[in-house]
């Protein structure tokens, strides 16, 4: 009786280096992937911030003439101007006097503190047997 036995050699299985850079490009286009996806996500749901020039300048109206032309009504500092837009130019058309700057209705007066609304809004969101 032999009690030799030969037990299996344990090495590292054979790599190919095309499955490897097979699988670094297949995570680098899924990571890619997801940004892309996380960035129309954000500005689908406005997430991102709106960048613009200044706080001043407001389109306050717009109406489309053409296919490719309108009126538009912008409120710049203190006089409203009215311009033609077409796709080669933009036309000064009229002056207008600033908008009156509506007033905002002032808010009732709060009478209720905080745990009183909660209390009131918990007993009526709860479940009725």
């Amino acid at each position: 009786m032999n009690t030799t036995q030969q037990q299996p050699v344990i090495g590292q299985p054979a790599i190919s280096t095309g499955s490897m850079l097979t699988q670094v490009s297949g995570v680098l286009a899924a990571i890619i992937i997801l940004i892309l996806a996380c960035a129309w996500v954000a500005k689908r749901f406005g997430f991102a911030t709106k960048r613009s020039g200044s706080e001043k300048l407001n389109i306050s109206a717009s109406c489309q003439l053409g296919q490719r032309e309108r009126v538009v009504v912008v409120d710049v500092d203190d006089v409203r101007l009215v311009l033609g837009v077409t796709a080669q130019q933009i036309t000064h058309l009229h002056t207008l006097p600033a908008k009156p700057q509506q007033e905002l209705p002032e808010a009732p007066a709060v009478t209720a503190d905080f745990r009183q609304v909660l209390q009131s809004l918990m007993k009526g969101s709860g479940k009725k047997k």
